[in-house]
């Protein structure tokens, strides 16, 4: 589906579902806080790996947090917009574009043990088998970026195609979009695909389950360092409530973070170190505001 100003607007309540829908959202909002995640991998153990997070914030602010997963990026956006979610976690591109369609605001970004930054990388990655080994070779060869709205599944990688002299709206032979970045490394692993976007810290994690080897694959392109995907909340939130929501989350450490290890900790983020995602999308000719 692409992503677009209007395709937020128009995300069906029923995407959202049932349990959300229940309380009104002022009624919804002074008994829980609910915390949307972006749909990386199946929405059920997504909430299973998050429940130690929500415990810990749950405890730290004395009220309970639940967790909920929508279908994709539009349902999470939409539903800060609506007043359905309080917090959520978002990718970094769609942070960037659903500032322009709802009031939400960057406030704490992870760092885990193993990455030990707050920032990440997009790759072009090939196996080894295709012969592809430069941006040139792509010419005329099939290839999945992740989502439309995907920061280094998609974003990000086009910039640097096109900074690279390559045209990918005309010099791939075929280019899919998989939905998730585990799909695009299974693809190329399995010589599906020819090359695929994908993030480094989701290679490192899908090669760790076994659904690539490293040894197989080349890294045709690396992009610059893309800050980590913010945990934004709905800036109508009291002001009180903000500011325990943010202690909470910087106290919570140590625990699992997904499929990227064990959680480091949060840092204090804002709004303006994001720019960098505003600038790439200048490179794509892409005007956030007209995007509907």
């Amino acid at each position: 589906m692409k992503f677009t100003r209007r395709s937020i607007l128009a995300t069906t309540p029923a995407l959202l579902g049932a349990p959300l829908l229940t309380l009104t959202p002022a009624a919804r909002a002074a008994s829980v806080l609910t915390v949307g995640l972006i749909p990386s991998e199946d929405s059920r153990a997504m909430i299973a790996n998050s429940q130690v997070m929500m415990d810990q914030l749950s405890k730290a602010l004395g009220m309970p947090v639940k967790p909920f997963v929508a279908a994709d990026y539009n349902g999470v956006i939409e539903a800060l917009r609506s007043r359905r979610l309080d917090v959520a976690y978002l990718g970094p591109f769609s942070y960037v574009l659903g500032t322009t369609v709802a009031d939400i605001e960057a406030f704490a970004v992870a760092e885990t043990k193993k990455a030990g930054r707050t920032s990440y990388h997009s790759l072009i990655v090939a196996h080894k088998d295709s012969g592809i080994k430069t941006v040139a070779d792509l010419k005329g060869r099939t290839f999945a970026f992740v989502d439309p709205t995907s920061t280094s599944g998609h974003l990000f990688p086009k910039a640097g195609l096109i900074k690279a002299g390559f045209n990918p709206d005309k010099d791939f032979g075929r280019v899919i979009f998989s939905g998730s970045h585990d799909s695009n490394a299974v693809a190329v692993q399995n010589k599906k695909i020819d090359a695929v976007a994908i993030a480094d810290r989701i290679l490192d994690a899908a090669i760790a389950k076994g659904l690539a080897r490293r040894e197989d694959l080349v890294v045709v392109w690396k992009s610059d360092p893309i800050p980590e995907s913010p945990t934004v909340w709905r800036k109508d939130l009291d002001a009180d409530l903000k500011k325990r929501i943010q202690a909470a989350f910087l106290e919570v450490k140590d625990i699992p973070w997904s499929d990227q290890g064990v959680l480091n900790g949060f840092h204090p983020t804002n709004d303006a170190a994001y720019n960098i995602i505003r600038e790439t999308a200048k490179t794509l000719n892409l005007d956030l505001r007209a995007m509907k």
